[in-house]
C-alpha cells in the first residue's frame, strides 16, 4: 500500500487501494469479478456467483456467535466512469489514480470510484479480519447498479440466506438511511436529415465547462448548472437570429449525473460571425452572473473551426432545440411528510449524435410511484409533441421507510454509544438496490450507511478521510449488537 500507507482502519485502505487498481465500468465489471474470486480463494472463502454475475461470501461465525441472527453486508462493484474533457483515460484499462488532497481522497481528472469501492473494502475487511465478533456473516457484491441495477433486478430467491441487510452504499456520516427513491429512465430519439452546409457560413464550436455536476439524486436541490440545458439556451436563442444550423450536440454521459460538459459544432453565414461573437460573450457573462453561487467556476466559450460536411434539416433542429427548452429538469416537488426531503425530480442528462440519429436521456425519480411514472409521461410528452420517438426504462422500486425497524434501533443506539450523539434518521432521494431486494426478500430487515462522501458521479468525487473509520467502528458494532436468532417452540 502506498498512497495510503499510515491511513486507519489499514485494511479497508488497503483494499481500497487494491480496487482502484482494477477497472470496473458499469457493465464491463469482468476484472473485478474475476479480482473477487482470487480473493476468495486465496483465503479460503465459501463464496457462488449466479447466473448475472452477483458474487457472495459466507463466514462462518465468532466461536461463541454461533447462535446470532445473520446479517448479509452489500455494496456494488460497478462505479461511474466521469473525466474532464482534458483528461486522458481509458476506464476499461487504466487505473484510477487516488491521492491525498489535505482530509479528503481524491481522483486525478476522474471519479474516484468510492461509490461504491469503500463498501467493496469494508466488506473484504470483514471477511479478512480474525478479531471481530460477530455472528454468521453474508457479503453480497451486486453487478451494475449505476447503469441499470441489473444484480438487483435479477437476484434470485434463495441466493442470500439473511433477514439484516447491512446497505453499504451511503455518502454522509452520521446520517442512517431508511428509504430511498424509486427511479425510470425516459430515452428520446429523433431521427433526421443530412443537408448541404449553406455556402458562405462559418463554423464553430461552443464549449460549455466547468460545472460541479453530480449525483442526479443526492445533488438535484442544489441549483446547479445542467451544460445541456446552457448550451441549448444559447442555441435556441440564436436559431433565428443568426440563422443558425447545427451538426453536432454533444453533451452529458450518465444518466444518473447531472452533466457538467457539453458542445455543439454549429455554421451560421460568415457576414454574422461579429455579432454572434459578441452576442455571446454577453450571455457568457449572464450566465456567469445567475450562477455565481451554486457554480463559481463556469467556463463558456467558442471557437472557429473547419466547415463540417453535413448539417441536420430544419425541422429535426427546430424540433430538438424546442423539447430541450421545454424538458424540465431539477426538483418538481417536495416531500409533504419528510421535511427537507425530494420527493420528486428529472434530470435532463444527455444529448448524443449516434448513427444518425440523436438520443437524448432523461432520469426520473420519486418516492411516489405514481408521481415518478406523473413525471416520467410528462417528460414523455415534451418530446412526442416535437416528433420523436419514446421509450421508458424498466425502471425500479423506492423503499418504503420502517421506523420499527429491529436493525435501526441496534445501528442507532450503536452510533450513540460510540460517538455520543444522536445520528441522522432520513430517506435518501437517490436510488438504492434495496426496494429491489425486497420484491425478492420481503422479510428484509434494512438499514444504509456509510462514510462521507461528495460530488459524486463526477470528477469532483472526494472521499473523507476521518469518516471512513468512524464508518468501520460502526459497523464492527453494530455486528457486535447483533441479537440471538429465536428458535421455535416445540
Amino acid at each position: 500500500m502506498k498512497t495510503f500507507q499510515g491511513l486507519i482502519p489499514g485494511t479497508i485502505w488497503k483494499y481500497f487501494e487494491e480496487i482502484c487498481e482494477i477497472p470496473r465500468p458499469s457493465k464491463k465489471e469482468e476484472k473485478i469479478l474475476e479480482y473477487l474470486i482470487e480473493f476468495g480463494e486465496k483465503n479460503n472463502l465459501f463464496f457462488k456467483k449466479d447466473a448475472v454475475g452477483n458474487i457472495i461470501f459466507r463466514k462462518p461465525a465468532a466461536k461463541g456467535k454461533e447462535n446470532l441472527k445473520s446479517v448479509v453486508l452489500q455494496s456494488h462493484v460497478d462505479m461511474v466512469v466521469e473525466k474532464n474533457i482534458d483528461i486522458v483515460h481509458d476506464f476499461e484499462k487504466d487505473p484510477i489514480q487516488p491521492f491525498i488532497n489535505g482530509d479528503w481522497i481524491k481522483a486525478r481528472g476522474t471519479t474516484l470510484g468510492a461509490d461504491d469501492g469503500i463498501g467493496m473494502a469494508a466488506q473484504m475487511a470483514i471477511l479478512t479480519e480474525e478479531n471481530i465478533e460477530h455472528g454468521p456473516i453474508e457479503c453480497l457484491f451486486t453487478i451494475d447498479e449505476e447503469s441499470g441495477m441489473t444484480g438487483a433486478f435479477e437476484i434470485k430467491p434463495g441466493f442470500m440466506k439473511s433477514k439484516i441487510l447491512l446497505n453499504l452504499d451511503s455518502e454522509d456520516e452520521g446520517e442512517l438511511f431508511i428509504g430511498c427513491a424509486g427511479g425510470i429512465d425516459t430515452i428520446a430519439y429523433f431521427s433526421y436529415q443530412k443537408e448541404v452546409v449553406p455556402v458562405n457560413s462559418c463554423a464553430y464550436k461552443i464549449f460549455i465547462k466547468g460545472l460541479k455536476g453530480g449525483h442526479s439524486g443526492d445533488d438535484i436541490e442544489k441549483g446547479l448548472g445542467n451544460s445541456n440545458k446552457i448550451l441549448n439556451r444559447f442555441l435556441w436563442e440564436i436559431k433565428k437570429k443568426f440563422d443558425l444550423r447545427i451538426t453536432n450536440f454533444d453533451g452529458g454521459n450518465l444518466r444518473n449525473a447531472i452533466p457538467r460538459e457539453a458542445y455543439a459544432i454549429i455554421t451560421i453565414p460568415y457576414a454574422n460571425k461579429e455579432s454572434l461573437e459578441n452576442y455571446f460573450n454577453i450571455f457568457a457573462s449572464e450566465i456567469k452572473n445567475e450562477f455565481v453561487i451554486t457554480e463559481p467556476n463556469p467556463d463558456l466559450f467558442l471557437e472557429l473551426v473547419n466547415i463540417p460536411e453535413f448539417v441536420i434539416d430544419r425541422k429535426t433542429q427546430d424540433n430538438l432545440l424546442n423539447a430541450l427548452y421545454g424538458c424540465p429538469h431539477g426538483v418538481i416537488a417536495w416531500s409533504q411528510q419528510i421535511k427537507g426531503l425530494v420527493e420528486t425530480s428529472t434530470n435532463l442528462a444527455s444529448v448524443k449524435f449516434e448513427n444518425e440519429q440523436i438520443i437524448v436521456t432523461t432520469s426520473q425519480r420519486s418516492s411516489v410511484d405514481s408521481a415518478k411514472i406523473d413525471i416520467a409521461n410528462m417528460v414523455e410528452s415534451v418530446f412526442l409533441l416535437a416528433g420523436a420517438r419514446v421509450k421508458h426504462s424498466e425502471g425500479y422500486p423506492g423503499w418504503t421507510p420502517n421506523t420499527n425497524s429491529e436493525i435501526l434501533n441496534i445501528t442507532e443506539s450503536s452510533y450513540q454509544k460510540l460517538f455520543n450523539k444522536k445520528p441522522i434518521i432520513r430517506a435518501i432521494h437517490a436510488g438504492l438496490e434495496c426496494g429491489l431486494f425486497l420484491k425478492k426478500y420481503p422479510d428484509l430487515d434494512m438499514i444504509s450507511f456509510g462514510p462521507t462522501i461528495r460530488g459524486v458521479h463526477s470528477p469532483d468525487e472526494r472521499l473523507n478521510i476521518g469518516t471512513v473509520e468512524k464508518f468501520w467502528d460502526l459497523l464492527i458494532e453494530v455486528l457486535h449488537q447483533i441479537p440471538k436468532e429465536k428458535r421455535a417452540e416445540h
